[in-house]
């Protein structure tokens, strides 16, 4: 159990093999401003070397599970395990901005935002993080898209757990288990966003690849049994999927001629696909 005295948030990274993707993670949150004492790895039954890693880095707290929980086990496990106002969600594919968890949350607080996620950079790290955030931070740094937030990296008001529930530990849901939650946020009422006040690169599908690997499978979950643990037949999941798209593409197309960016992109190739 971490100790609580005086945090803000707790940081938690679930992470299933992929070393060198967590190595990189947390020391770009060490680099961007967040103390050690913030972050709690799950080590989620890696059989690689990050049990060793994490041994030779004791000011990182972590949990080995002999087993893999999933992702929703493994967020439920952390936020049980740690204190503070806010609960901090992420992959390990990640890197983080300068000042990472005190602007998202700072953007949070000032939005009277629920749930929160940073703008997302996704695809191939072949451009300059740090400048390209500064530069989407500098522009979007008071833009909220409302109604929407990405599983790579979320921050959750601890009392909204003990309102709405815990994550879903159903490992069926196989990648849906971020869907599912903030689907019972929003009809809790509950106020979620993307803010362009902070900004990650996201690798991208790092954990799932690494759990079909594990599985022998093609592909995790499967969509229709997760609409209908959302309650939604054929026609209601149709008309979930028409208005969000439908939303997705005001959003787009609002923030692209307001900024010229989006709070969510993909990189390609060496060009920007918006999101």
């Amino acid at each position: 159990m971490m100790k609580c005295d005086m945090m803000r948030y707790s940081i938690v990274i679930p992470v299933l093999n992929q070393l060198d993707y967590t190595s990189q993670c947390v020391d770009s949150l060490l680099q961007c401003g967040t103390s050690p004492k913030s972050l709690l790895i799950i080590n989620n039954g890696s059989s690689d070397g990050t049990a060793s890693w994490l041994t030779a880095h004791p000011q990182i707290q972590s949990i080995t599970n002999e087993v893999n929980l999933g992702c929703g086990g493994a967020w439920t496990q952390g936020a049980l395990a740690t204190c503070g106002e806010w609960i901090l969600l992420m992959n390990n594919d990640v890197i983080v901005c300068r000042d990472f968890a005190t602007r998202l949350l700072d953007a949070a607080d000032n939005n009277t935002l629920d749930v929160v996620s940073p703008a997302v950079f996704e695809g191939d790290l072949d451009y300059d993080f740090e400048s390209k955030a500064e530069a989407l931070m500098a522009a979007m740094g008071t833009y909220v898209r409302l109604g929407q937030t990405l599983g790579a990296c979320f921050a959750v008001r601890r009392n909204v757990l003990h309102e709405v529930g815990f994550f879903d530990t159903d490992r069926d849901l196989g990648g849906h288990e971020d869907g599912e939650f903030m689907e019972r946020c929003l009809r809790h009422g509950k106020r979620v966003g993307i803010t362009g006040a902070a900004a990650i690169h996201h690798f991208g599908s790092v954990t799932q690849r690494a759990l079909t690997m594990e599985l022998g499978v093609k592909h995790l979950g499967d969509h229709r049994y997760y609409y209908r643990k959302l309650g939604m037949g054929l026609v209601g999941r149709k008309l979930y999927k028409f208005r969000k798209k439908r939303n997705r593409l005001r959003n787009i197309n609002s923030e692209m001629a307001l900024y010229g960016m989006t709070v969510h992109m993909y990189r390609d190739q060496d060009r920007w696909a918006y999101l």
